[in-house]
């Protein structure tokens, strides 16, 4: 066997040949379907598997919770051990770990084991996602990224669709151990596609364990303390999330001194990546606000039964599916800037459509607005998501990849922290989660600004202002 390299090769060409490029598009699809499954589908399960195992509702909602901890904890560290050993290594070894894991569960008849293997699933989704935005920027041509950042935004909105009409129909037929193990098969195919993705690189940095175990520390805190605050004990948890943010002052400090920050500090405190990321998290909280207060509001002050619900909010994610790609390919000709404006100013227009709806807009009502309202995320999301993973340095691309990563991450968990507060103060049935959103929004769009803005101020050429 070849020996792997250890530097990059200068004179790389500008994405695969085809046809290993397709091939290439399909493992890194397969693989990000699985990671986007496997974090969702087990929401539909959790009363069965509350009732199975003689656990109460409250203490259920962990199967969920702790994969999202674990894997928000990992993603920096896992990109900084993805530039050593290499990207595409690192990330067949996370799909082999998720295999595994996956298997065990089918035996599972324990509330604790399940939770531990659980772990050792999003360990291995962790290791997988943490390099896999530095190897499509790899894959495409720099000039055809924006357009894979669009096809990888479908199959995160297509999975996430799916994952809770598979989950209920597993569960409906079959034991519901088989829903840990549903996306397994996904794995199994990226594994056998992998040899078309990208040569894995290895880079000769020290090992950065001191910073990795303390970034995962931190998000511990913070994540957890958040959590936990929300759904258990506000004091305990509020501190908890306190010492997180003192944790992270002080790692940050740490990291400004390292020439390959686990954290990455180096790319945040470039204007047109840090402004993307805060533009992302501001955006991904609007948009899981909308989706998860959105049921309460349908199912308790509306009238409509949980079946109806899922079908209600399809919209939502179907339309997603049509501009994702859409606002993708545009990115490639328009300035992100541009796009993300418009669609947050759209996205605004929809959640206040969606906020003053009358009590029984019936389903057109309810659908239309939804879709209004998602053409105007999707037009912000893979733009935004392009310019932050293609205006990092190449040799930290797999560093950008763990940011817009986490990002989501954060955002997604700041929406649940968002709503549950809400829910909790009696705030969470009206239409003020929407004027939430509606304000996060406008945080995501002044970002797009800043952004431009900061650009035009250091002088950027017409070009650079064109790609921003």
């Amino acid at each position: 066997m070849a020996a792997m390299p250890t530097e990059p090769d200068l004179h790389q060409p500008d994405g695969l040949p085809k046809p290993r490029r397709w091939w290439a598009i399909a493992a890194i699809s397969f693989g990000t379907a699985l990671l986007v499954l496997d974090g969702a589908i087990a929401n539909v399960a959790l009363p069965t598997i509350a009732r199975d195992l003689g656990v109460s509702n409250a203490a259920v909602t962990n199967v969920v919770a702790i994969y999202q901890l674990v894997l928000v904890m990992v993603l920096l560290p896992f990109s900084s051990l993805g530039d050593r050993m290499g990207h595409r290594r690192l990330y067949q070894y996370g799909q082999a770990l998720f295999l595994v894991s996956s298997a065990l569960c089918l035996f599972v008849g324990d509330f604790l084991v399940l939770l531990a293997l659980r772990g050792l699933q999003a360990i291995g989704a962790g290791m997988a996602l943490s390099v896999s935005a530095a190897m499509l920027r790899q894959i495409y041509p720099a000039r055809q990224l924006g357009s894979g950042m669009g096809v990888n935004s479908v199959i995160v909105a297509s999975s996430s669709a799916l994952a809770p009409t598979l989950g209920g129909f597993i569960v409906g037929h079959a034991p519901w151990q088989w829903v840990f193990v549903a996306a397994a098969p996904l794995a199994l195919v990226s594994l056998l596609l992998g040899r078309a993705l990208p040569e894995p690189v290895r880079k000769p940095h020290p090992p950065e364990w001191l910073s990795g175990l303390w970034s995962a520390g931190t998000m511990l805190l913070l994540i957890g303390g958040m959590q936990l605050a929300t759904h258990e004990n506000a004091v305990i948890g509020t501190s908890l999330a306190i010492a997180g943010a003192v944790s992270l002052l002080l790692l940050v400090q740490r990291e400004k001194s390292r020439k390959n920050p686990v954290v990455p500090v180096d790319l945040l405190a470039k204007p047109v990546i840090g402004l993307s990321a805060l533009g992302a998290i501001a955006c991904f909280i609007a948009a899981g606000s909308l989706m998860l207060s959105l049921p309460f509001r349908l199912e308790e002050g509306m009238g409509y039964a949980p079946e109806e619900v899922g079908l209600l909010l399809l919209p939502f994610p179907l339309t997603m599916l049509v501009v994702a790609p859409l606002a993708g390919w545009m990115s490639d000709r328009i300035a992100p800037t541009k796009l993300g404006v418009t669609g947050m100013a759209i996205a605004i227009a929809g959640l206040l459509l969606v906020a003053f709806m009358p009590d029984r807009p019936g389903e057109f009502g309810i659908g239309w607005r939804l879709s209004f309202t998602a053409l105007g995320f999707g037009l912000f999301f893979a733009p935004n998501s392009r310019l932050l993973i293609g205006q990092a340095p190449r040799e930290r691309a797999a560093a950008a990849g763990g940011l817009l990563s986490t990002s989501r991450l954060l955002g997604q968990t700041m929406a649940a922290v968002t709503v549950g507060i809400l829910l909790a103060s009696g705030a969470g049935l009206g239409p003020t989660p929407l004027f939430v959103s509606c304000a996060l929004a406008v945080v995501a769009a002044l970002c797009s600004l800043a952004r431009f803005v900061s650009v035009t101020k250091s002088g950027g050429t017409m070009a650079t202002l064109r790609k921003t």
